[in-house]
C-alpha cells in the first residue's frame, strides 16, 4: 500500500492540477489518502505561488466530485448498507444529528484532518435526504476553506509550511478548525445581537 501511495503522489506532483483532482477524487471516495491531498497543496503552491487560486480550486473540485459518488451511492441505498455495520442506535443518532444542526454536521467534519470520520458523514448525508445543492455547497465551502488556509501558509511560509505539514500536519489541521469555527461562532452571535436590536 506505502508503494502505491508513493507512486500516486509522484503522478500527481508530476501532473500538477489534474493529479490533484485525481488525488482529492480518490481521498473522498474509494480510498484514503491521509493527508496526501493536504501536502500536495502545499508543496504544489510552495512552488507556483501565483497559481493557489487554481490548484485550491481543482483540489476542492476533486473532493466535491469524490463526495457526490458516496452520497449518490448512499441515497440508493446507504441505509441498509449502514444498518449491516454500524452499531444498533447509531445510525438513528447520526441521522438525529443531521436534523438537529443542519449542514453543520457535515462542513465541521469536511474542515478535520484524518482520521476523522468524514466519509461516514457523507454516507449520512445521503441516506438522511440532504438535497444535492446544499451537499454540494457545504462540501465546496468547508474543503475550500481548508484548501485556500493551506495555500496561504505556503505562499507566506513556503518550505517551512511544507515541512510543518509533513511533521506536524494535523495539528496545523485542527488549528484552522479551531479558528474558522470561533470565526463562525463569532459571526453567528454577531448577527444575532444585530438582529435583536433591530426588533422594536
Amino acid at each position: 500500500m506505502k508503494a502505491f501511495i508513493a507512486w500516486i503522489y509522484g503522478l500527481a506532483l508530476a501532473m500538477g492540477g489534474p493529479g490533484l483532482f485525481t488525488v482529492a477524487f480518490l481521498d473522498s471516495s474509494f480510498i484514503s489518502l491521509p493527508q496526501i491531498n493536504d501536502i500536495l497543496v502545499v508543496l504544489l503552491v510552495t512552488q507556483h505561488k501565483a497559481w493557489m487560486p487554481y490548484f485550491v480550486t481543482m483540489a476542492t473540485l476533486g473532493s466535491v466530485v469524490g463526495c457526490y459518488v458516496i452520497y449518490y451511492l448512499a441515497e440508493k441505498g446507504g441505509e441498509a448498507f449502514l444498518r449491516r455495520r454500524l452499531r444498533p442506535g447509531s445510525t438513528e443518532r447520526a441521522l438525529a444529528l443531521y436534523r438537529r444542526h443542519g449542514l453543520m454536521a457535515l462542513m465541521v467534519p469536511a474542515l478535520l484532518p484524518p482520521p476523522s470520520p468524514f466519509k461516514l458523514f457523507v454516507l449520512m448525508a445521503g441516506v438522511a435526504g440532504v438535497r444535492p445543492v446544499p451537499f454540494v455547497t457545504a462540501i465546496a465551502v468547508a474543503r475550500g476553506v481548508r484548501y485556500v488556509g493551506l495555500g496561504i501558509l505556503a505562499i507566506y511560509y513556503g518550505d517551512a509550511a511544507l515541512e510543518l505539514m509533513r511533521t506536524r500536519g494535523r495539528d496545523v489541521a485542527l488549528g484552522m478548525v479551531a479558528l474558522i469555527i470561533v470565526a463562525a461562532v463569532g459571526f453567528w452571535l454577531w448577527q444575532r445581537y444585530n438582529s435583536q436590536t433591530r426588533e422594536p
